[in-house]
């Protein structure tokens, strides 16, 4: 994969089962810990089989060696951040791909923050026996991206995100 690059997106359920898929996102950065995208209008493909386009253009960040990544979503109202807990990104045959590990955080344009799905963590936890190791590591995790939110650090600094934003053009 390189930048400039088409791929899509695959997210997976610890089971190994497809969850979520989208197509459509643009490398724009290849870093040696991380890579960036960025995508506007894209198809979502849900594990149901339903889908539908994204409203918004967002930049998302995947990580080699942190289990969780992060959308910079830029809503009409506001910038918003919808990080999702899962595993290191792999990449095979242009796909970047991760398991989702169901918590989430939401962040909102006013520096407020939720974490969401904790029910449906708790529930895949235990009928998909997540181990202990994994459950330590969500949660350590959960915690880093709290305090990188709260620190305004990668991602979470507007610097960075109006640095990629001059990349978002109507037809990504």
């Amino acid at each position: 994969m390189q930048v400039g690059d088409r791929c899509e997106v695959h997210c997976y359920k610890h089971n190994g089962k497809i969850n979520q898929a989208s197509d459509g996102a643009v490398v724009l950065e290849i870093k040696d810990d991380y890579i960036v995208c960025i995508n506007n209008r894209v198809k979502i493909t849900e594990r149901n089989g339903r889908s539908y386009y994204t409203k918004d253009p967002a930049i998302l960040f995947f990580y080699k060696d942190r289990w969780f990544n992060i959308i910079a979503q830029m809503k009409t109202f506001g910038l918003f951040y919808y990080c999702n807990i899962g595993s290191p990104y792999v990449i095979e045959d242009n796909v970047i791909k991760y398991i989702d590990y169901d918590l989430d955080l939401r962040v909102f344009p006013d520096g407020g923050y939720r974490i969401l799905d904790i029910n449906e963590y708790k529930y895949h936890k235990k009928i998909m026996k997540y181990p202990d190791e994994i459950d330590y590591i969500i949660k350590k995790e959960l915690a880093n991206l709290i305090e990188m939110k709260k620190n305004n650090e990668g991602p979470f600094d507007k610097k960075v995100i109006e640095y990629y934003t001059k990349f978002i053009t109507p037809e990504e």
